[in-house]
C-alpha cells in the first residue's frame, strides 16, 4: 500500500498532541493523530482529572472533621467508596468522545492504533504507512517499572481509580505525588497508609522546608512514612502482601492489602522505533534541543511526558504542544520557559510551588531574602481552623523580583497563581505587598507573607 502524505503526524492523542493541532491546523497543514487508547491520554482519563474527584471527597471529609471547631455538631462521616468511584467514572466518561468531536472540527484525522517509525519521516500504524513533513512524539507516559523481586504484586494508579473496594491498608513504594495524593484520600477515608521512599526526602524536587511541613501534617493524619529505605522484596502473606525493606541498616517488614507502585512515571517511547526514525535517545530519554526538536532528526519534535527535562504535568504538556505546533509553522524559534509555571500536590491541605527552591536559589549564588511563615496563629488560619498553614517566599534582594514561592495549606494552591503571574510579568515583591486585596481573604495575607517595608 502506498504511503499517505500528511504535513504533520502526531504520535499520541493526549494534552501535548492535542496542543500541537491548534497552531498547525490554523496554518492549514494536514494532520494525522495516532492514539492507541483514549483521546486525552492519561490526565483526563486515568490521572489528574479523575483523581481530583477523589481529592474533593477527601476535602469534604477534612472539612467535616473540622466541623466541631466551627461549633457544628455532626456525626462521624462515612465514605461510600464504590459510589465515589462510580461518580468519578461518570464525571470523565464523555471526555474521549468530546475530544474526538473537537478533533473532527479541526479536521484532524484520528487513527486508532500503535504508531512507530518506519523511517526518518515515516510512521506505520496497523497496515497504514504515513509519510510526514514533521513527526511529533507526544506518546505520554507509563508507570515506572521497579526492579524489585515480587514487583508483579504491585498495583498502579490506574487500578486505584477503577477499584470499587477500598483497601483497609495500603503500602506505597515511592514518596512522590501519586503516593501522597492517593495516600491522603485513603487515610481520610479510614485506610492505614504507609509510604516507603528510597531517597532521604519525599517529593525531592520540592523545597525541603515545605516538604517537612507537609510530612508533619501527613503524620498527623496517620500516614506512616519512612525515607531512606531499600525495598528488598514483595511477597504474599495469607491473602495480603508483605514488603520487606531495609531502614537504617535494619531489615524490617510491613503488610497491607495493596502494594502500590508510587515511583512516578516515565516516557512511553520504547516501542516507537526511535532508532529507525533516527531519533537519538538514551534509555528512552530523547535528546532534544531548546526548541523541543530532536537533535538528530530535525523533522521530529517532542512534547509532553516524552520531554526528559520538564515536569510531567498536563498544563506543561499542552504548553509544549502549542510551542511545537508554532515551531512547525514558523520554523524553530519558540523555546519553552518553565520558570513561572506553578504546580501543586493535591494533598488535603495541598502543597503548591512556583519557581526556585531556597536551595536552588543559593546554589545559583543569588542574594536572596527568604520570608518563612508558620501562619497557623494568623487570624485567617484560625478562622478556618487550619491544621497546617505555611509559606516561604524567596525574593531577589537586588531586583526585588519573586524567585520562588512555596505553600502548604492556606489556599496555597490558589495563591501560588498570583506569585506565578508576578514572576511572569516582573511584578516586584514590594508591589505585591502594597497591592490592595479583598478582605478578609487568604490573598490579603500576601503582604504579611512578604514582611513589611
Amino acid at each position: 500500500m502506498a504511503a499517505e502524505k500528511f504535513d504533520v503526524v502526531i504520535i499520541g492523542g493526549g494534552n501535548a498532541g492535542i496542543g500541537v493541532t491548534g497552531p498547525v491546523r490554523r496554518a492549514g497543514l494536514s494532520v494525522a493523530m495516532i492514539e492507541a487508547r483514549d483521546l486525552g491520554g492519561t490526565c483526563p482519563n486515568r490521572g489528574c482529572t479523575p483523581k481530583k474527584v477523589l481529592v474533593a471527597a477527601g476535602q469534604a471529609l477534612h472539612d467535616i472533621n473540622l466541623a466541631a471547631q466551627h461549633q457544628v455538631d455532626v456525626g462521624k462521616a462515612k465514605l461510600d467508596w464504590a459510589a465515589l468511584i462510580a461518580r468519578e467514572k461518570d464525571m470523565i466518561k464523555n471526555i474521549p468522545e468530546n475530544l474526538a468531536r473537537a478533533m473532527a472540527r479541526r479536521k484532524v484525522e484520528v487513527i486508532k492504533g500503535h504508531g512507530a517509525f518506519a523511517g526518518p519521516d515515516t510512521v506505520r500504524v496497523g497496515d497504514r504507512t504515513l509519510h510526514a513533513g514533521h513527526v511529533v512524539i507526544a506518546a505520554g507516559s507509563k508507570p515506572r517499572p521497579l526492579p524489585i523481586p515480587g514487583a508483579e504484586h504491585m498495583v498502579t494508579s490506574d487500578d486505584m481509580l477503577s477499584e470499587s473496594r477500598r483497601p483497609e491498608s495500603v503500602i506505597f513504594i515511592g514518596g512522590g505525588v501519586i503516593s501522597l495524593e492517593f495516600g491522603y484520600v485513603y487515610a481520610r477515608a479510614g485506610s492505614s497508609v504507609t509510604i516507603l521512599e528510597a531517597l532521604p526526602q519525599l517529593l525531592p524536587a520540592m523545597d525541603t522546608d515545605a516538604v517537612v511541613a507537609l510530612q508533619a501534617e501527613s503524620e498527623r493524619i496517620g500516614l506512616q512514612i519512612r525515607t531512606g529505605v531499600k525495598i528488598e522484596r514483595i511477597e504474599t502473606a495469607g491473602g495480603r502482601f508483605r514488603v520487606v525493606f531495609t531502614h537504617e541498616g535494619i531489615e524490617k517488614a510491613t503488610e497491607a492489602d495493596w502494594v502500590v507502585n508510587g515511583a512516578g512515571r516515565i516516557a512511553d517511547v520504547n516501542a516507537l522505533g526511535l532508532a529507525v526514525g533516527q531519533v537519538d535517545h538514551d534509555n528512552g530519554r530523547i535528546a532534544a534541543d531548546s526548541y523541543l526538536r530532536s537533535t538528530s532528526n530535525s523533522r521530529v519534535y517532542i512534547c509532553g511526558d516524552a520531554v526528559p527535562t520538564s515536569p510531567q504535568l498536563s498544563p506543561i504538556a499542552t504548553y509544549e504542544g502549542d510551542l511545537v505546533g508554532r515551531n512547525i509553522v514558523d520554523g524553530a524559534k519558540h523555546s519553552p520557559d518553565y520558570a513561572s509555571i506553578a504546580t501543586a500536590v493535591y494533598t488535603v491541605p495541598a502543597l503548591a510551588a512556583v519557581g526556585l527552591t531556597e536551595a536552588a536559589a543559593k546554589a545559583k549564588g543569588l542574594s536572596i531574602a527568604t520570608h518563612v511563615n508558620d501562619m497557623r496563629d494568623w487570624f485567617s488560619a484560625r478562622t478556618y481552623a487550619e491544621t497546617v498553614a505555611w509559606s516561604k517566599v524567596i525574593v531577589d534582594r537586588d531586583s526585588d523580583r519573586i524567585l520562588g514561592a512555596h505553600f502548604v495549606g492556606h489556599a496555597g494552591h490558589e495563591l501560588v497563581n498570583i506569585f506565578s503571574l508576578a514572576m511572569k510579568f516582573s511584578i516586584r515583591a514590594s508591589e505585591l505587598r502594597e497591592h490592595i486585596y479583598a478582605y478578609p481573604t487568604f490573598a490579603s495575607d500576601i503582604k504579611h507573607m512578604l514582611g513589611h517595608s
